[in-house]
C-alpha cells in the first residue's frame, strides 16, 4: 500500500512528535527506513539519501555544530528523501536551531522532531513504520488477500487466466509471464502505457533472469517488478506492473508467490513457446520440425540473414548494441540464451531488396560486439537466405567452434570461411589418414633440412604469417613481438626450404590446410 509521512505520524511511536518544516509535504510517500549517525557527513548522506526514504537521526555526530546540521539538511533536501526525523535528547540536540529549520524550508526538506522520551526509540519507530509499509491500512483489504480471493474462485472462473485477469483488474496491476528467452506466453494487461518489447529491453540490461529476488525496473515512470518462478519444474520470468505505484517490493514478492501457488492449484500449463522451440530445433538440425513450427513462430515469409553462437555477450552493453541494430537496421533477432552462451537467428521480411546491406549490417554488428571485449567469441554464418541454409550454418558452427579457436587463436569473430576450412580439416582427421599425411608432409622439410629448434621457430613464423596475420609481415612481427626485419629474414629462409614463393597464390591453399591441421594435431 502507499504509505505517507502523515500516515506514519499517526503511529504510537510518533506520539508527541511535531513537524517543524515543510508541513505541506506530509503527503510524501515512505518506502524505506534508515538511520543517519555517520561521522563522515558526505558518505552518510550518500548512503542514506534515497528518494522516499525516512531517515532517523540524533545528530550525535554534530550535536553542537549548527553549520554541519545545515549542510546535512541541504544534502538530504537534494536527495528528495521522504523526511528527516530528529530525536531530541538531553545529552544531544535539545532543540532544533531556527537556522536549521529555515535551511530545511529553503531546501524542501520535511523535518519531524521526536521529543525526548525513553520509550520512543529507533527500534520502536522502525518496527511500527515497517509494519505500516508492509501491511498498509488494513491487512484484510490489501492486494494479497484480494488476489487470493479472485485466484481461488473456482466457481466463477473456468481457468487460471480468467481468474488472474480479474485479480489484476481489481487490484490495479498487470502480469506478464515469459520464457527465460523473454518470449511472452501469458499476458494480462490492464493498461497500455509502455510496450512489452520496451520493458524487456530495459529488464535485460538489469539481468533480471539471473536475480534471486524480484527486481524493480522503472520504465518511463511505469513501475515494474521482475523475477523468476517455477512452473512444472521449469523456470519462467514473471513481470508484474504496479499501475499506480501503490505497493511495496515485499508485497509484490508475496504476490508473485501467490500467483505461482495458484498456477499449481489450477494445474496451469503454459502454452508452448514456439519461437524458442523453433531455434532449438534449428540448432540441433531438425529441419522438418522447424517447418512445422515456422508459421506458429511468426517466421513464415522471413529471410534468414545470419545465424550465430556467441560467448561473452550476455551483458547490458552487448544487449544495447543488439537492440540498437534491431531498431536502426530493421531486422529481428530470435535468441536462445543459456548461461553465458547466446544463440541467435537474424531475419527480415522477404521481398526487401536489401540483402547485401543487411549482411553488411550484421558483420558490422559482430565487430561492434567484440570491440574492447577480449572475452567475446562469436561464430557466425552470414549471407544466407533460406531456412535450410540457416540450419546448415548452425551445424557447421556446432561441429567446428571448438577447433576453429585452436586454429585461429588471435581471432574473436569467426566467419563461415574459417569454419568451413576447419570443417574440412576435421573430416580429414576423422576419415583419411592418407590425405592427412599428404598435407602434413608439406611441412616435413622444416624437420629434415634444419635443426629441430630452428625448424620449430620457422614453422611458428609461417603459421603466424599465414593463419593469424593475413600474410602481413608487420602484423606477424607484432603478434610474435619481434622486429619486422627478423620476420623478413625468416620468410626468405622459409621460401628456400619450401622451394616456392609464399606470395605465389597456387601454394597457399595447400599450405594453409597443412598449417591448420598441424595446429589441430598439436592441441
Amino acid at each position: 500500500m502507499r504509505i505517507t509521512v502523515e500516515d506514519c505520524l499517526n503511529l504510537d511511536a510518533f506520539k508527541g512528535s511535531t513537524v517543524i518544516s515543510c508541513k505541506r509535504k506530509m503527503d510524501r510517500r515512505v518506502r524505506t527506513l534508515s538511520v543517519f549517525d555517520e561521522i563522515d557527513y558526505e558518505k552518510g548522506i550518500e548512503r542514506n539519501g534515497i528518494k522516499e526514504q525516512m531517515v532517523l537521526t540524533h545528530f550525535w555526530n554534530c550535536k553542537d555544530d549548527i553549520d554541519a546540521q545545515c549542510r546535512i539538511v541541504v544534502g538530504f533536501g537534494k536527495k528528495a528523501i521522504a523526511t528527516l526525523v530528529i530525536f531530541l535528547n538531553e545529552e544531544g540536540v535539545r532543540a532544533v536551531d531556527p537556522k536549521v529549520i529555515k535551511t530545511a524550508e529553503d531546501n524542501g526538506l520535511l523535518i519531524v522532531v521526536v521529543p525526548d522520551d525513553k520509550e520512543i526509540t529507533y527500534a520502536a519507530v522502525m518496527e511500527q513504520v515497517l509494519d505500516k509499509i508492509l501491511y498498509g491500512h488494513n491487512y484484510s483489504d490489501n492486494i494479497l488477500n484480494n488476489t487470493i480471493y479472485h485466484l481461488l474462485n473456482f466457481e466463477k472462473h473456468s481457468n487460471f487466466q480468467s481468474a488472474l485477469k480479474e485479480a489484476a483488474i481489481n487490484n490495479d496491476y498487470q502480469a506478464i509471464l515469459m520464457t527465460t528467452e523473454f518470449n511472452p506466453i501469458l499476458t494480462i494487461e490492464t493498461r497500455h502505457e509502455e510496450t512489452i518489447d520496451n520493458a524487456i529491453v530495459q529488464a535485460k540490461k538489469r539481468d533480471v533472469s539471473h536475480s534471486s529476488m524480484f527486481t524493480q525496473v522503472n520504465i518511463n515512470d511505469v513501475i515494474t517488478y521482475w523475477g523468476t518462478i517455477d512452473i512444472n519444474n521449469e523456470k519462467h520470468i514473471l513481470m508484474i506492473v504496479d499501475n499506480e505505484d501503490n505497493y511495496s517490493a515485499t508485497e509484490i514478492k508475496k504476490l508473485a508467490e501467490i500467483i505461482e501457488l495458484a498456477m499449481g492449484m489450477w494445474k496451469y500449463t503454459p502454452e508452448r513457446d514456439s519461437r524458442a522451440e523453433f531455434i532449438k530445433s534449428a540448432i540441433r538440425g531438425d529441419l522438418t520440425f522447424c517447418y512445422t513450427l515456422i508459421d506458429e513462430a511468426g517466421l513464415k515469409n522471413k529471410q534468414f540473414i545470419s545465424v550465430f553462437y556467441a560467448n561473452g555477450i550476455n551483458n547490458s552493453t552487448s544487449q544495447d548494441i543488439l537492440e540498437k541494430y534491431k531498431a536502426e537496421k530493421g531486422f529481428g533477432i530470435l535468441p536462445l540464451i543459456e548461461g553465458n552462451e547466446y544463440y541467435g537467428m537474424i531475419y527480415a521480411d522477404t521481398g526487401e531488396d536489401k540483402g547485401m546491406q543487411l549482411k553488411n549490417d550484421c558483420l558490422k554488428m559482430y565487430d561492434d560486439l567484440k570491440e574492447g571485449r577480449k572475452d567475446v567469441r562469436i561464430f557466425h554464418s552470414t549471407g544466407i537466405e533460406e531456412l535450410d541454409s540457416a540450419i546448415e550454418g548452425f551445424k557447421m558452427i556446432n561441429e567446428t567452434w571448438n577447433d576453429v579457436e585452436a586454429v585461429f587463436p588471435y581471432k574473436r569473430v569467426f566467419t563461415k570461411y574459417e569454419m568451413s576450412m576447419v570443417c574440412n580439416c576435421i573430416n580429414i582427421q576423422m576419415q583419411s589418414n592418407v590425405l592427412k599425411k599428404i598435407y602434413l608432409d608439406l611441412l616435413e622439410p622444416f624437420e629434415r633440412e634444419v635443426s629441430l629448434n630452428k625448424g620449430r621457430l620457422l614453422l611458428e613464423t609461417l603459421e603466424t604469417f599465414v593463419l593469424d596475420a593475413g600474410m602481413n609481415s608487420n602484423k606477424t612481427a607484432e603478434f610474435m613481438s619481434i622486429h619486422n626485419n627478423t620476420v623478413q629474414y625468416r620468410l626468405k629462409r622459409i621460401n628456400e626450404i619450401l622451394g616456392a614463393e609464399l606470395t605465389g597464390n597456387r601454394i597457399i591453399p595447400g599450405l594453409t590446410m597443412a598449417l591448420a591441421l598441424r595446429r589441430m594435431e598439436d592441441r
